[in-house]
């Protein structure tokens, strides 16, 4: 199943809070994100059925391997883009706005050109 960048965020979000605090439940997540808890069941529903996470009988979520798959690319994405942004001069705030853009939009083979360039492994 494709994933659209707003399920890639859901999927970020549920692995950044499960760094942050362990288990997560859905109202963690309207709360992290800043959306409604009838927007976040819709999303959870989609991203459930899709196969990228689960929710157990007391209502917490669990990545699929799929699932963790995807938020931990979109995640590495994200604070490569951010750390170097803010390298650049940008400030924080709009570094993680723009980061947040371009995680999505770049190619797997680009970014690890990239990534692969700014280390000097390339």
């Amino acid at each position: 199943m494709k994933i659209h960048a707003s399920g890639e965020d859901y999927l970020e979000a549920v692995l950044i809070l499960q760094k942050k605090q362990g288990m997560v439940r859905s109202i963690d997540l309207a709360r992290h994100m800043g959306f409604s808890k009838p927007s976040i069941s819709h999303a959870v529903g989609v991203l459930r059925d899709g196969g990228f996470l689960t929710m157990d009988e007391d209502g917490f979520l669990h990545l699929t391997d799929i699932g963790r798959e995807v938020a931990e690319k979109i995640y590495e994405r994200h604070q490569f883009f951010t750390e170097q942004l803010v390298a650049a001069g940008v400030d924080r705030e709009t570094a993680e706005q723009d980061a947040c853009r371009i995680e999505h939009a770049i190619s797997d083979t680009s970014f690890r050109k990239l990534k692969e360039k700014v280390q000097g492994t390339d």
